[in-house]
């Protein structure tokens, strides 16, 4: 998730800027950038990669006495990973810096270059500065224009905006993407940030801005265009403005999913459609058949993608172990589109997976959310899940992504075959929209995990099972026990209960079963009745009631499957993050794990 920092002062404004960006590092970046303005000039400093780039940059050529400025840490997602597309954005006279996405940026683009406006990135960003310069040079107002450019903006964003025009102000909007305004600890000081992390120590009141909110500041003033705003105070640790107050990375980012799936729809559901900028159609020219590889987590989310490639793209959609893959000398020929997945794109296995399939002659996309990564550099096509970086091990919002992705993938390829009617598109489109409100976790699920949780710290193992889509979830839901709690947790497709491992069933056998009410309700209702008259303690996850569980975790009522599927993962999710804090461990850091495996 991108970055963004500002400051008005007399304090060295490069150095707090910087500073400030390394506090955001946490969040993921590819490349950053500050624009700083003294008398009249703006000087500005980008470069990719890692902070200590922009560092050298900045040390070796800047001044220290700016007196105002503004810096961003890019994710890309409109644009590659060049010094070109890294923010701040310029037009002839003002800098812009933004996070989240301008969905009507191609609408814009086109009429500002009507009116003689010359862009230099591929950016969605560079839309704004260019607006903004088009209305001032209308109004001769900078307040005015500023009004007029976020009037005109769809999507989620948050801007900051300095200008040449009016050299002592910051411009700033909140829409949809986090933003802070605060008052410095000195006299004449006013800091910005995306994030509680860089304003901490440097200022103590702090307005979190709402959605719609803006405004203006200067030194001594700041000026909000509405009155939907309350001061408050910023929490004294780094740490734990970093968690967000959440106990745990973990949990934090169980919570970020809402948010995330969003941003990874942006500009790809749009209307009655689904539009991938990084790919088009020819993708699938001469292919009859998908072969999915990937581990752990992400081999969940393609296995899911599989029943959805085939149901909805009706084409022959294969599913691979990376580990085994690469030792089974596999047969590849050119008309299988490989797909790897992965979500730190240097996942040792999955890269030498794409490397044999690439030297095969194979198309091949990569399904990653790291830019500039190994995987995104070897394959032909990619597409990133938006997910922000990901500090608990145990990935949570990183397959949530996935999932996302790959059903959009399935619908996408369903509409160039022509193989999926207006109707059953638009429904499974206002589905897809439905999802981010699913992942909104209420205060009644997490405490019925609380409280359940403490039933589930023995025994001998656990089941996890379900069927179709739902039994890739039940693996998931297994491995996020396995890797946090250390307790035994197996996922079953929930009819092969009886073709051996029922022979398990006691009362010290836990079944978590996934029961959902549009997809094969009464065929795995019937395989949790067959496991709770061998007395397994059953726990069922399910919108309808269910006499025979021992414990029952409701969900709301969805009209279709997947988005049981995803209340289901939260449950899940947070059902083993309690498990694991009640066992003491530590949920971020399990044992003998790491975040990237890139060893075999």
């Amino acid at each position: 998730m991108c970055g963004i920092v500002g400051y008005i002062g007399k304090k060295d404004t490069t150095k707090i800027l910087l500073d400030g960006l390394k506090e955001l590092e946490y969040r993921g970046y590819d490349s950053a950038g500050i624009a700083v303005l003294k008398d009249n000039k703006i000087d500005v400093f980008k470069a990719l990669g890692k902070l200590i780039n922009l560092e050298e940059k900045v040390n070796s050529s800047a001044s220290n006495d700016y007196h105002l400025g503004i810096g961003h840490t890019r994710w890309a997602t409109h644009g590659k990973p060049t010094e070109l597309n890294a923010h701040p954005h310029l037009g002839e006279y003002s800098y812009v810096v933004h996070n989240g996405i301008i969905e009507n940026y191609k609408e814009l683009k086109d009429e500002l270059i009507e009116k003689g406006h010359k862009f230099v990135s591929q950016t969605d960003t560079e839309v704004i500065v260019h607006l903004f310069e088009n209305f001032y040079n209308q109004l001769n107002d900078t307040t005015k224009a500023f009004k007029n450019t976020i009037s005109r903006l769809e999507g989620a964003f948050s801007i900051l905006l300095i200008t040449k025009a009016d050299p002592t102000k910051i411009f700033f909007f909140k829409n949809g993407s986090p933003l802070i305004v605060a008052k410095g600890n000195e006299k004449e000081e006013v800091l910005f940030a995306s994030s509680d992390a860089p304003l901490i120590g440097l200022a103590s009141d702090v307005v979190y801005l709402e959605d719609g909110v803006g405004g203006v500041v200067s030194a001594n003033s700041i000026e909000f265009f509405n009155d939907n705003y309350s001061w408050s105070t910023l929490p004294s640790s780094k740490q734990f403005a970093q968690k967000d107050g959440y106990r745990f990375f973990m949990e934090k980012e169980i919570y970020e999913q809402s948010t995330v799936v969003s941003d990874c729809m942006i500009g790809r559901v749009k209307d009655n459609e689904i539009l991938f900028d990084e790919i088009d159609s020819s993708i699938l020219d001469g292919i009859n058949e998908i072969k999915i590889c990937a581990c752990g987590t992400s081999y969940h989310a393609g296995l899911t993608s599989s029943y959805l490639f085939e149901r909805l793209s009706k084409i022959k959609c294969n599913i691979e172990v990376a580990s085994e893959f690469r030792y089974k000398e596999p047969l590849l020929t050119k008309d299988t589109l490989f797909v790897v997945i992965s979500q730190s794109g240097e996942t040792a296995d999955t890269l030498e997976a794409l490397k044999m399939a690439k030297n095969a002659g194979l198309k091949t996309l990569v399904i990653c959310n790291v830019d500039n990564s190994s995987m995104t550099r070897t394959a032909d096509y990619t597409i990133l899940t938006r997910a922000g970086i990901e500090k608990g091990v145990a990935s949570t919002k990183a397959f949530s992504t996935q999932t996302v992705v790959l059903w959009m993938l399935s619908l996408y390829f369903a509409k160039i075959k022509n193989l999926i009617s207006s109707e059953v598109l638009a429904n499974e489109i206002h589905t897809l929209r439905e999802v981010p409100k699913t992942l909104c976790i209420s205060d009644r699920i997490h405490e019925k995990t609380k409280r359940l949780s403490k039933r589930y710290l023995h025994g001998h193992g656990f089941f996890f099972i379900g069927r179709d889509v739902f039994y890739p979830l039940a693996l998931e839901g297994a491995l996020k026990l396995k890797e946090i709690s250390y307790l035994h947790a197996e996922g079953y497709p929930s009819g092969e209960m009886k073709h051996g491992p029922i022979a398990l069933a006691d009362p010290e056998l836990f079944t978590i079963a996934l029961m959902p009410q549009n997809l094969l309700y009464d065929k795995i209702k019937s395989n949790v009745e067959e496991l709770s008259a061998r007395d397994s303690t059953i726990c069922a996850i399910s919108p309808l009631d269910f006499d025979l569980a021992d414990d029952f975790i409701k969900i709301n009522s969805c009209d279709h499957y997947m988005l049981e599927f995803f209340e289901m993962l939260v449950v899940l999710q947070l059902l083993s993050m309690e498990i694991s804090i009640r066992l003491g461990n530590d949920v971020d850091m399990p044992r003998n794990l790491a975040k990237s495996v890139t060893v075999e």
